[in-house]
């Protein structure tokens, strides 16, 4: 079982910094999960992972349940072997995945009956089997199954999801502890929609269930970025100070500088490569769009102050011919840029919070980008 060691707090803020101790090393939080669907950082090897700072990175239940499954998965002991990657790794449940990619899904007590979106071919996720999934794949932390919702919602609905959440909650902490010996950490979900009472009642549900950790989902789902903001700030201090909080699938630079301020301690997003596949790359003025004519003779690098192997190398004039001239090499250097940007925006407020000094990267932070550096022509 994973454990965490919370180690400085700011006196300005509800930022922290701690350790979480894995099977595969430690994990230096806050931290920031780049995201490996298919058991592959898109674009990346584990070398380009590790040269960027990363400690710890995701893959996905569902899509590796479905390809190459997880027969496939345990001839090589886990993902960690399979995929050449010797740090830790976070497995979502699939709940998600099945909620918006799956054919003919239909939401039961046993679980998530559904067709692959791939072959059409027809399964059940229940919440044994996502954990029995997960420790196939053997993850460090594996995610409890959980109701998807989407928003907007009515509070019956928001009621119903976090109930069904409730009761498949303790159907995966039963399981985890009958067939495992809780090496890896098994973390609860928190649900309730956008309603603040709920978001509460889940928090006290999953919390009394004593997981090594918790996550916050059903955010960043559509709904305005201030509600995103409401519900964390309300959620975040129901949660255990010492164990790990995890805001599942957010968000942008500014969300995770505001997020850590209110105590989240983990994050993961497809921004950083998404994105980079899409020509926008991340820096400390901003965004900006590499296929924009005004880089078309810069010989200077993506950021000044980036110090990533593309920076280090390639101008942005050589940057925009390679993605207007659709490259593969395009999409590398700017998934290697935008991941490193991520580890190191989270590295660097871990660094200010030990200093004390997280108040003043914040201000720094928002003064850098009143450049508008995002040009979208």
């Amino acid at each position: 079982m994973g454990i965490f060691e919370l180690q400085k707090k700011c006196n300005d803020s509800s930022a922290r910094s701690g350790t979480l101790n894995t099977v595969h090393g430690q994990i230096q939080t806050p931290v920031f999960m780049p995201v490996g669907t298919q058991a592959t950082v898109k674009a990346l090897t584990p070398e380009d992972l590790e040269e960027a700072g990363a400690q710890i990175i995701l893959g996905n239940t569902y899509h590796l349940y479905l390809r190459p499954g997880t027969d496939i998965i345990g001839r090589f002991g886990g993902l960690h072997r399979f995929m050449h990657w010797d740090h830790p790794i976070l497995t979502d449940s699939g709940g998600f995945q099945v909620f918006s990619l799956a054919k003919l899904r239909k939401l039961t007590e046993e679980g998530y009956r559904f067709q692959s979106h791939i072959d059409g071919s027809r399964h059940m996720l229940s919440p044994e089997k996502s954990i029995e999934v997960q420790i196939h794949l053997n993850s460090d932390i594996i995610m409890c199954l959980d109701q998807c919702l989407e928003h907007p919602a009515t509070h019956e609905q928001a009621v119903d999801a976090l109930e069904l959440t409730t009761r498949w909650a303790k159907r995966c902490k039963t399981f985890w502890e009958e067939r495992t010996e809780q090496q890896n950490s098994l973390f609860g979900i928190v649900q309730g929609g956008m309603f603040k009472d709920l978001r509460q009642r889940s928090a006290e549900e999953i919390t009394n269930l004593d997981f090594p950790g918790y996550a916050i989902g059903g955010l960043s789902v559509g709904e305005p970025k201030e509600l995103m903001m409401e519900m964390a700030a309300h959620t975040l201090p129901l949660l255990p100070t010492n164990r790990p909080r995890y805001i599942m699938g957010v968000g942008t630079p500014e969300d995770l500088v505001e997020l850590v301020g209110l105590g989240a301690d983990m994050f993961d997003c497809v921004m950083p490569t998404r994105n980079a596949r899409n020509g926008q790359l991340f820096t400390a003025q901003g965004t900006i769009n590499i296929c924009n004519a005004r880089f078309r003779e810069d010989e200077g690098p993506v950021d000044p102050t980036c110090d990533c192997y593309t920076c280090r190398h390639y101008s942005l004039a050589y940057l925009r011919h390679l993605y207007t001239a659709r490259e593969i090499l395009a999409y590398r250097l700017n998934t290697i840029h935008n991941v490193y940007y991520y580890v190191n925006l989270v590295k660097a407020m871990r660094k200010a919070i030990v200093a004390g000094t997280f108040d003043a990267f914040k201000k720094e932070f928002y003064a850098k980008r009143q450049v508008n550096f995002d040009e979208n022509i």
